[in-house]
């Protein structure tokens, strides 16, 4: 039984002695795996990239309602509503650009200092 196909690696027909093969030759097989190995890393990599991002990407317009109708705010919903991330508006805060009262651990923002500063 002869089966002719076309290697994954280098495009060139080969005639498979298995069903299963791919390749045409050690050296094709190797090529391929490692192609397959970085195009692995630079999915995972782009998937950790868009869950970094993601917070910000996945807020609704009812959620933002929400937010708006609060008096006062929670560090995140500020920032959310600023539009910028957690970590400067605590630096804002830091710096007195924003006003908080702090409760326990936690920052309660009234959203009139929000827009006042």
């Amino acid at each position: 039984m002869r089966i002719v196909k076309i290697c994954e690696s280098c495009k060139n027909e080969f005639i498979a002695k298995k069903t299963t093969s791919k390749t045409c030759s050690d050296a094709c097989a190797k090529r391929l795996y490692k192609l397959n190995q970085r195009n692995t890393k630079i999915a995972h990599t782009e998937m950790r990239t868009e869950i970094k991002r993601s917070p910000m990407a996945i807020i609704t317009k009812d959620q933002i309602e929400t937010i708006q109708a609060k008096e006062n705010l929670t560090l995140k919903d500020a920032a959310i509503l600023l539009n910028i991330s957690s970590l400067t508006l605590r630096r804002w805060i830091l710096s007195g650009k924003v006003r908080s009262n702090k409760v326990g651990k936690k920052h309660s923002i009234r959203q009139q200092d929000l827009f006042l500063s």
